[in-house]
């Protein structure tokens, strides 16, 4: 009692408190008595209440003080407190931070799948538009039209039901149309579908150019006060003159609400119109679609309420975003602007790619106004950050002086300074870091003596490489009747890919491709050797299966016991005009046949064969499975010959690029030149794998007869040094 009364006389808080109760205790009985606080009573009320504040916070600075040195006397509660301001803070910050993140990443996700879905859909209804164009221009009368209209509609409607179709006026002439016709006299306007959500269209707007339009539609349905969208694609016959076009009209109904959930995991919910985002006109303008009031186009930017549209209910975990999309005024052609509400699982869109609105709200668009905000947040959690930081060095800073040693010893050795030594002055953890400090230093020359030797084995392996690409032949290279071109990528220094050009005689040529098993160093030899083997060999044979089956009996006895070599070799003769190949189990070799052919596709020729080098027995096994087949040629076909690291080229998620997409390249792109054609099947597969590493060597070796060549060629015999004429890729 005794320390508690000079406490409360004896120091500025105490009188402060002593001072403030007892004031506020007069004052508080006086008011009880009734007497009102004005004046000199109210003045004194008030300096009560000062006195009480300033004497707890003197009190509370006072005990921060004697909790905060008896808190702190500990090394281990300093440390525990700088790990909460340095490591725990921190991460909870970071936590927050990425939770936040992938919440918008997740929305942003939505938000793509929804709106690339839609895109997908405007592209299938002005295809169906442009079908139905097609297909109106050969009906002859106003009857036929429409009986092509209502097949149309119904084999449209049967995919996506409420499809309706109009052909609709339009007296446009397009000058820039390559067709110099006009299409006949305009038919009446036709309609085939229910047309249940606005009324069907009876000319075409001025705004629609000749080439037609798709996007999405807000209407106003005239009894409810909601907006809701549609998908509206307008095509027009290709002719200078066009007097009529094709709408077709796909409500964003329950058919395709529920196929977008079934799709994407993704709910759309309400739609609203956004006030003052891209309107085109003012806040209550609207127009009149048809020539009746029963539904409305939306044009203005009064927001109405929110409207879900008919789907599955979402579930209780699913999260709730907005999306912004842009629709299209029908009398103009310019864009108003809806946002759609919808819901989304993380767990169905996890794998999903993230993209950002198209839509713009003072010159940003959604996607920037979300990385915006999360800049803002970041920039806020930085600075929290920061002052926790600091906080924690503070706290930590009695026990950093026993690092100053360690830190003198790395400023020497980043000097170069190896010889520096950390005095040890205690057998603790610091003692025994000093000491791991000593013994690393005294290893750094080794590490650096290993690090030389380590680049003088690379450089090494890339003479290797140019050595070895240097026994390629290399392209482009025109002959007498045949153009080729060639590409090989090891993926490694050095690899194990071979591919050779050789001439036979003045009218046949060898063209040969191979790949060993393995990559590297290994492969790399046995190519080397395979060079020799194969040149000797084709002086001696024109069969291409007689040369695979004397190549095989000579290296499998060389060859190690885990590796094989798959080989395709073909002989051209243009004087023939055929073209007679052996595959050794290698890929496929791809044909597409020339412009003058009936059917160009893409042919894959894949002869029987065996690998070669397999110790299995003397060779019969490998003889009878050989299959030599000989193909016709003519001007202008293409033959492709590859190695698997083509069409085996994975990327991030381990999909491989495969034969079909090769297959599809080379027919869709057969005609391109030569190093067009070779860039744009190398542009397409480094496109596919994208950032993902190469595991295999990827070789290509591209054909293309050209027929019998003319007298200023020279003949095959005299081109024996192939490689001389071309330049590697």
């Amino acid at each position: 009692m005794t320390a508690i009364r000079d406490w409360l006389t004896g120091t500025f808080a105490g009188r402060a408190l002593l001072l403030g109760t007892s004031i506020k205790g007069v004052t508080l009985s006086l008011a009880a008595a009734g007497v009102p606080l004005t004046g000199v009573l109210g003045a004194l009320d008030t300096l009560g209440g000062v006195s009480l504040v300033a004497g707890a916070a003197v009190l509370g600075y006072r005990l921060f003080v004697v909790a905060k040195r008896r808190l702190l006397w500990r090394v281990r509660r300093k440390l525990t407190l700088s790990y909460i301001f340095i490591g725990f803070v921190p991460a909870l910050l970071i936590i927050g931070f990425f939770l936040l993140s992938g919440l918008l990443l997740f929305f942003n996700i939505g938000s793509y799948l929804m709106r690339s879905r839609l895109q997908t859909l405007l592209d299938q209804v002005q295809f169906m538009a442009e079908n139905a164009t097609l297909e109106l221009e050969q009906a002859g009368s106003q009857e036929d039209m429409r009986e092509a209209l209502e097949r149309r509609q119904a084999g449209a409607a049967a995919r996506f039901p409420n499809t309706s179709y109009a052909v609709v006026r339009a007296d446009r002439t397009c000058e820039d149309q390559s067709a110099a016709r006009e299409t006949s006299s305009a038919p009446q306007p036709l309609t085939a579908g229910p047309w249940a959500h606005v009324d069907a269209p009876s000319s075409l707007p001025a705004w629609v150019p000749c080439g037609g339009r798709a996007g999405l539609l807000a209407y106003y349905p005239g009894s409810e006060d909601r907006v809701l969208l549609a998908i509206r694609a307008i095509a027009l016959p290709d002719a200078r003159v066009s007097r009529y076009a094709v709408v077709v009209d796909l409500p964003v109904g329950e058919a395709i609400v529920r196929g977008l959930r079934a799709d994407t995991g993704i709910q759309v919910g309400a739609m609203t119109e956004i006030e003052g985002a891209n309107a085109p006109y003012p806040v209550d303008g609207r127009a009149v679609t048809g020539d009746s009031p029963s539904a409305e186009l939306r044009y203005g930017i009064r927001a109405g309420p929110a409207n879900i549209v008919p789907g599955d209910e979402a579930g209780a975990s699913e999260l709730r975003w907005v999306t912004l999309l842009d629709y299209l005024d029908w009398d103009t052609g310019r864009a108003g602007t809806v946002a759609v509400t919808f819901q989304l699982s993380p767990l169905d869109v996890y794998r999903r790619i993230s993209a950002t609105s198209l839509a713009r709200i003072n010159n940003l668009d959604f996607g920037q106004i979300v990385l915006i905000l999360l800049a803002v947040v970041a920039g806020l959690f930085l600075v929290i950050q920061i002052v926790a930081l600091g906080m924690g060095l503070g706290l930590a800073r009695s026990i950093t002086g026993s690092v100053h040693e360690l830190f003198t010893g790395t400023e020497r050795v980043r000097q170069g300074d190896f010889t520096h030594k950390i005095p040890i002055r205690t057998r603790d953890q610091l003692g025994e870091l000093a000491d791991s400090f000593n013994s690393m230093t005294a290893s750094i020359e080794e590490l650096l003596q290993q690090k030389a030797e380590k680049e003088r084995l690379e450089q090494e392996l890339r003479i290797a490489r140019d050595i070895q690409m240097s026994l390629l032949p290399q392209g482009p290279l025109r002959m007498p009747g045949l153009e080729l071109t060639a590409h090989c990528e090891p993926a490694r220094e050095v690899g194990g890919d071979y591919y050779d050009v050789l001439p036979i005689d003045e009218h046949r040529l060898g063209i040969l491709i191979a790949d060993v098993a393995g990559k590297g160093t290994s492969a790399a030899l046995y190519m080397a050797e395979l060079k020799g083997l194969i040149f000797a060999l084709s002086e001696l044979h024109r069969s291409p299966r007689q040369l695979l089956i004397d190549a095989n009996r000579i290296i499998s006895r060389h060859l190690d016991k885990r590796s094989f070599i798959t080989i395709t070799y073909a002989v051209a003769d243009l004087e023939a005009g055929t073209l007679t190949h052996a595959r050794a189990g290698h890929c496929p070799l791809l044909y597409l046949p020339g412009p003058a052919r009936r059917e160009r596709r893409v042919q894959v020729l894949m002869p029987d064969g065996l690998v070669l080098g397999l110790q299995i027995d003397n060779g019969e096994m490998f003889n009878s499975l050989l299959e030599e087949v000989t193909v016709p040629i003519g001007r202008g076909d293409l033959f492709v010959l590859y190695t698997d690291g083509i069409t085996e080229a994975m990327n991030a998620s381990g999909d491989y690029f495969g034969d079909s997409r090769l297959g599809a390249l080379i027919e869709e792109h057969g005609d391109l030149p030569f190093d067009e054609l070779r860039e744009r099947i190398l542009r397409e597969i480094r496109s596919f794998v994208g950032t993902a590493p190469q595991h295999d060597d990827m070789t290509m070796l591209l054909l293309r007869v050209e027929g019998r060549g003319g007298p200023e060629d020279p003949p095959l015999r005299d081109l024996e040094q192939v490689g001389a004429g071309l330049q590697r890729q």
